[in-house]
């Protein structure tokens, strides 16, 4: 099975959950940028429970502009501010210590290009997972997909999200279970199971 799915910032369970699953997995690189999606932003389970965390981009409503020539917006110190949080939020974590030190050089990088972000991302937990993923990326945009299972949609923050079996989280005691957060969550609370985990989930959208 070949499915089309949108490359975004250290992706959901949602994504790799349909990543793990597929025979290919293509790209979708040809569509238009949109604000308030999983594009540029993630969610991880903080202190206080659900944390955004947002990529700031160079983008004006007025222009429509492909997804893949959007810059990032490095004026403001977000890479020091996303590691801050996560050092915070997961540094208790069973395996925030094993990940850290191949993640932490992403956050001192600096990227121009939001895709060229969200592909790095995408590749540095595939690293972690030592999964090694088919991948395609699209040259042209499809509205209606014929020969691939069209996952685009989970791009969108604001549709009802696939639910998941429940794992034990840092502040869990305080907030409970909190479904479909980014990708590191499980990572660093499941550390080696972490591909168990993704394998054994149903996605239903």
């Amino acid at each position: 099975m070949a499915i089309l799915i949108h490359p975004t910032y250290f992706p959901s369970i949602a994504h790799f959950v349909a990543m793990v699953k597929a025979d290919t997995v293509v790209f979708e690189m040809a569509d238009n940028f949109q604000k308030q999606t999983l594009r540029n932003r993630t969610y991880v389970y903080a202190a206080n429970g659900r944390l955004l965390l947002n990529v700031p981009v160079v983008y004006t409503q007025k222009n429509r502009q492909k997804y893949c020539e959007v810059k990032v917006f490095n004026d403001e110190n977000w890479q020091r501010n996303h590691w801050k949080s996560l050092l915070s939020a997961y540094s208790t974590s069973p395996f925030f210590e094993f990940y850290s030190d191949e993640l932490a050089p992403l956050f001192k990088k600096e990227f121009t290009n939001l895709m060229e972000l969200n592909l790095e991302t995408i590749r540095l937990i595939c690293d972690c997972l030592q999964l090694d993923l088919n991948v395609a990326e699209t040259t042209d945009f499809e509205k209606d997909v014929q020969d691939k299972t069209d996952l685009r949609a989970l791009v969108n923050a604001k549709l009802e999200q696939p639910k998941f079996d429940a794992y034990q989280q840092v502040f869990s005691e305080k907030h409970g279970f909190i479904n479909n957060l980014s990708i590191l969550d499980l990572l660093f609370n499941e550390g080696p199971n972490t591909l168990n985990y993704l394998q054994s989930q149903s996605l239903n959208v």
